[in-house]
């Protein structure tokens, strides 16, 4: 009676992949398998801790003396698909309300400048402007093509 109990009743009319998946899920055996070690993960594999050391994910150049006379244009993603962009590096005798008033009117969105105790005032703007700023700073001679620097996913 015990036997009958643990077997799932199957009706005969069900199709055969549900009848062979059905019977295979209730064994012992099956029941133990998916806890086991992969085939491919091997004792040297896993032990591995440091694959070199090289991060692909840094950033080329993060050193401190590299950040000085570039502008960073950078994108931080705010909730669902709404996303900042900012703006930082630009020369020092810049009127930065003024370039600010320039990006708002150019790309028909709304910002702000920040002072930063560390990085100084940065400017903000909505939305993913990285590339109309880029185009911007060129065009205008504000900033070289060599010295901006584009960040984010």
């Amino acid at each position: 009676e015990a036997s009958q109990r643990s077997q799932p009743t199957l009706l005969p009319y069900a199709p055969l992949h549900l009848r062979l998946f059905k019977s295979r899920l209730h064994t012992p055996a099956a029941a133990t398998a998916h806890h086991t070690q992969p085939a491919f993960m091997t004792a040297e594999v896993a032990s591995l801790s440091n694959l070199g050391g090289f991060d692909p994910f840094a950033e080329a150049g993060d050193n401190e003396d590299s950040g000085k006379d570039y502008v960073h244009i950078r994108v931080q993603q705010r909730n669902g698909k709404k996303s900042l962009t900012t703006i930082q590096g630009l020369e020092k005798n810049f009127d930065y309300k003024k370039v600010l008033k320039a990006f708002k009117k150019e790309f028909c969105c709304n910002g702000t400048v920040v002072e930063d105790t560390e990085l100084g005032q940065v400017i903000q703007l909505q939305g993913d402007q990285r590339k109309n700023v880029s185009g911007f700073l060129i065009a205008n001679k504000l900033a070289k093509k060599d010295f901006i620097k584009i960040h984010g996913f």
